[in-house]
């Protein structure tokens, strides 16, 4: 009596099941990253929204929101209800990383750095997570605050990496530009970063602690680690500057150009947001905007120093015009 062979199926697993029954448009997969990089900013301005209306705490406990309820109850009113719908929009957000990840995983060919620079993104929305929910359980601590919003910050680079790569191919990346103009990027980079950290200061020792009660700040004085945000900030508008004229003087592709110009915009209406917000005794309405605007600055430095090198998309080889294929009858 002779067995019946037996055969051997690989084990798929959800990605690769879909992946095998789904094939994504180019645009499909833009449109992921795009996704994943508007949610990671939106979550940024929400979370502002949770500090500037005093409701920090309005979730007193995490994971839950009560210690006898996972949702909102009617007893933590307003300030619960936007707590707990900022909680609420992580899941939206983990819905836009999610659908980046499938996407990239089911584009053919399988573009495994798209799918890396998901996964990556996934880690960094759980790990923010994770240091909210601290956040809250150590009563809105100013150093856990600027360590959430500069691990969403380093969520932003990441989408907006991956989104610029769906819009490339997976060769070594080539230089558009001489190397000096290259070195400029980095340093336009490591003083942007500079600035945004110092914003955290300016807001950990500043008015608004994110809760109606005495919340404790950092022990820095306010006006004067404002004053070193606002040298930060000349020092990126200065680098900006001088980015886009050199990338004039080096004859720069024009997307190089128009990205550095983006840069200066954006850099302009942030200053100006900036400093009538100091002078107008820090509004909620102007720290949102600039919130927002120190979002926009940065995914504006990023795209700057991308557009300095390309990754062309491989090609299929074009026989040569002595082929004999080609002459063949």
């Amino acid at each position: 009596m002779h067995k019946a062979p037996r055969t051997i199926r690989a084990v798929l697993t959800p990605l690769a099941y879909i992946a095998n029954r789904w094939t994504p448009a180019p645009r499909i997969v833009r449109q992921a990253a795009l996704a994943a990089l508007v949610m990671s900013v939106l979550i940024v301005v929400t979370g502002g929204a949770v500090r500037l209306t005093g409701s920090g705490l309005g979730c007193d406990t995490w994971p839950k929101c009560t210690d006898d309820s996972l949702i909102v109850t009617q007893a933590q009113g307003f300030h619960g209800a936007i707590e707990f719908g900022n909680r609420m929009l992580t899941y939206v957000l983990c819905a836009a990383v999610g659908w980046c990840i499938v996407a990239a995983r089911a584009a053919k060919p399988w573009r495994r750095s798209l799918t890396k620079l998901g996964w990556l993104q996934f880690f960094i929305v759980m790990g923010n997570a994770v240091l909210g929910g601290i956040t809250v359980l150590t009563g809105l601590n100013p150093y856990s605050v600027a360590g959430h919003f500069l691990l969403a910050t380093s969520l932003i680079t990441v989408t907006t990496v991956t989104w610029q790569r769906t819009r490339e191919g997976d060769s070594a990346p080539r230089p558009r530009v001489p190397g000096p103009v290259r070195k400029l990027s980095w340093a336009l980079i490591a003083t942007t970063l500079v600035l945004i950290a110092a914003g955290t200061v300016v807001t950990g020792s500043g008015p608004h602690a994110g809760d109606r009660s005495e919340i404790k700040r950092m022990p820095f004085d306010w006006a004067a680690t404002a004053h070193v945000h606002a040298v930060s900030a000349w020092v990126v508008c200065a680098l900006a500057v001088a980015m886009w004229l050199v990338l004039r003087v080096v004859d720069a592709p024009d997307d190089t150009r128009a990205r550095a110009r983006d840069l200066l915009i954006v850099l302009i209406a942030q200053g100006g947001i900036g400093y009538v917000q100091y002078f107008t005794h820090v509004p909620e309405a102007l720290v949102a905007a600039h919130m927002l605007g120190s979002c926009l600055v940065w995914i504006a430095v990023l795209r700057v120093a991308l557009s300095l090198r390309e990754r062309p998309a491989a090609q299929a080889e074009i026989p040569a015009q002595a082929d004999p294929q080609l002459s063949a009858v």
